[in-house]
Parts: structure tokens; C-alpha cells; sequence
């Protein structure tokens, strides 16, 4: 483990030695991404206090008692709109019109409609389950997806299936102050480094994960517990959308290394530690519910979270510890694709295997 931190860090640091130029260019996006986050989250919590605050009078179950408003979700698009803008101008290996990108920003507005509707509106479950369909059938259209069967109808399936179950999952998540944006963060950071190691530093997915990243860390000062604002389903629609896409390219459809069959394990192993937290915490829930006769899409306090504050954990500790497994998660996951061993498969499924049992386990052993 320790080497592989190792490897880690030295190919973190090879974004030192890429053209300054490119350093330079790369950095004044992040960091104007992350302050133009800060200033618009800023005006709208004093400008726009009624956005996604329905719930004031309707019988929902709710962590946070306290009326919020959901902003959050405006300000990763706007500032997701300026990345994009960002990497179309720079200069590309590709010439020429680029159709996949193009399917990413459709898909990405119409998640951030629907989400918006929703928080403005409470919008009818058909209706954003076909939405979010849409959204999958969009990726596919601009010839983008999981590219793991030999069956394309198999691989389209499971590509719809991915971005609905990720817009669902994110928005399960985003049940305490500051979890579902930490983890959004890793994932962000994990394509991000990935890119950077292989020099694709003016590709589309490094600018606007960067971009995303950004809006992420400038929301998490108003996110982090105590929140003064929320996301909503504006912005776990669309997280969940653009980390599904992410996923797909950088996770689903890297080279593979160990098959079970016709299965590529190292894929699966991937996907699982990308986003790990996000799909232990929906699998626990959903065994759950399950379990005993409840609906999984009824909201709860039985999420991993809950459980984890229920055994003396405060929000702000387990924000802390999410964002510390979600790290380790994207360590293992990066040395996987780009420093594959059989000891690193072993010891990163050990480490799933051992996050998912603590996580689910804590939520049925009951405190004395």
C-alpha cells in the first residue's frame, strides 16, 4: 500500500512538469471556477431564498429540519457552462466538430432542467424517470457508452441503466450537509489525475471535471455543516449525470486486466471504487427498505449516514470520514488502471469488500 501511495504522488506531481504555459492556463480555470462559485452562491442565498423550499408545509422525512434553500445545483451548471466554454477554445488533438461533447451539454442541461423543475415544482417520479432515460438515450446518441459485452443492445442497456441509477444514487446521498459534494469532489479529482498522468491535459473531461471541481469546493463553503444551502435535485440531477458520463469513459471503459468469463472484474472493481460511497450507500438502503416491506423510493433517516450519526458520529465527522474512504477508494482505483498489479486487485477489492460490510453492517447491529 505504501508504494502504491508512492506511485501516487509522483505521477500527482506531473502537473509540475507539463508546459508552464498549460500550468498556468489550467490553474487560472480552477480557480476562477472555484470563485465564481463562491460569488454566485453567495448572491443567490441573499437574493433567492424560496427556491426548493416546498417541503415547508409537506409531510416529508427530512435530516435537516431547517427550511434551506436548494441553490447549489445553479451555480455547478453556470460554472460547468464557463469550463465548457473554457475547453472548446483551447486548442485539440481533434479537428472538427466533436459530437460527443455536444451530447454531454444536452444531457447535462436537461438534467439541470429537470432538477430545477423539481425543485421549484416537486415534478411527478414518471416524469424524472423518463427524464433521466432520456438523458442516457441522449450519451448514447453522441456515441458514447460501456463498451465491456460483445452485444451493443447489452452495453446500451447498461449504459441507460448507469445514468438513471447515478442521477437516482447522487440524489440519495444528498441526505446530510456536505456528504454528496465531498464525494462528487472525489470523483471529480480521481478523472482529473487520471488525465493529467496520461498528459491528455486539454481534453474535454480534464477541463470541465475541473471545472466541476471547482463549483464543488466553491459550494462546500455553504454546504459544509452547518449548511447554509442545499443542492437539490438541480444539482444532484446533474452531478449525477455528468459523473455517470465521467464514469463511462474513465472508469467502464478502461483496459481491462483480470475476466471472469466474459465479465472484465477490473472494470467492475473500477466503477465499484470510483463510486464506492454513492453505491454502497443505495445498496444498503435498498437491501434495507426491502427487507422489511418498505419501498426503496420512499425517503428515510436510514441511510448509511443516519446510522453512522446514530452510533455518536456528528455530521461534521462523517463528512471528514467520507471524504477520507472516498480518497483511498480513488487511490486504488488510479494505481488499477495506471500501475496494475494482482497484489493492487486483491488488496483494493479487500478494501470495497471491507467498506461496504462496515457501512452495511453498521446499519443493522443495533446501539445498547
Amino acid at each position: 500500500m505504501t508504494d502504491g501511495l508512492s506511485i501516487f504522488l509522483m505521477d500527482g506531481i506531473k502537473f509540475l512538469s507539463l508546459n508552464f504555459n498549460l500550468q498556468f492556463l489550467l490553474t487560472a480555470l480552477f480557480i476562477i471556477c472555484f470563485m465564481f462559485s463562491i460569488l454566485i452562491n453567495y448572491i443567490m442565498l441573499r437574493f433567492a431564498q424560496t427556491l426548493g423550499v416546498r417541503g415547508r408545509n409537506e409531510n416529508e422525512i427530512r435530516w435537516n429540519p431547517e427550511v434551506k434553500p436548494s441553490l447549489g445545483g445553479i451555480s455547478f451548471y453556470l460554472v460547468f457552462l464557463v469550463a465548457f466554454i473554457f475547453a472548446v477554445l483551447l486548442p485539440h488533438e481533434q479537428v472538427g466538430f466533436n459530437i460527443q461533447v455536444v451530447g454531454i451539454l444536452l444531457a447535462a442541461t436537461l438534467s439541470f432542467l429537470m432538477g430545477l423543475a423539481d425543485d421549484a415544482f416537486n415534478t411527478q417520479p414518471l416524469l424524472k424517470f423518463l427524464t433521466q432515460i432520456f438523458c442516457g438515450l441522449i450519451v448514447i446518441l453522441s456515441g458514447l457508452s460501456i463498451q465491456i459485452f460483445q452485444n451493443e443492445f447489452l452495453n446500451y442497456f447498461l449504459t441507460v441503466l448507469w445514468v438513471v441509477g447515478m442521477m437516482n444514487s447522487l440524489n440519495m446521498l444528498d441526505n446530510m450537509d456536505g456528504i454528496a459534494t465531498i464525494v462528487s469532489i472525489v470523483a471529480c479529482f480521481f478523472v482529473v489525475i487520471l488525465n493529467l498522468a496520461i498528459t491528455n491535459t486539454t481534453g474535454y473531461a480534464t477541463v470541465l471535471s475541473l471545472g466541476v471541481m471547482g463549483a464543488l469546493i466553491g459550494f462546500l463553503v455553504y454546504n459544509f455543516h452547518p449548511a447554509k444551502m442545499f443542492m437539490g435535485d438541480t444539482g444532484s440531477q446533474f452531478l449525477g449525470l455528468f459523473l455517470a458520463v465521467m464514469g463511462i469513459s474513465h472508469a467502464w471503459n478502461t483496459p481491462t486486466q483480470v475476466w471472469f468469463g466474459d465479465f472484465p472484474l477490473s472494470n467492475f472493481l473500477v466503477v465499484a471504487l470510483v463510486f464506492m460511497l454513492p453505491l454502497c450507500d443505495t445498496i444498503t438502503v435498498v437491501i434495507n427498505r426491502v427487507r422489511i416491506g418498505n419501498s426503496p423510493f420512499v425517503g428515510g433517516k436510514d441511510h448509511t449516514t443516519h446510522h453512522l450519526f446514530f452510533k455518536g458520529l456528528n455530521e461534521k465527522k462523517i463528512a471528514v470520514l467520507f471524504f477520507l474512504l472516498g480518497s483511498i477508494s480513488v487511490v486504488f482505483a488510479y494505481l488499477l488502471v495506471m500501475h496494475f498489479s494482482m497484489v493492487i486487485f486483491y488488496l483494493a477489492a479487500s478494501y470495497f469488500l471491507m467498506v461496504f460490510l462496515g457501512l452495511y453492517l453498521n446499519t443493522i447491529i443495533k446501539k445498547r
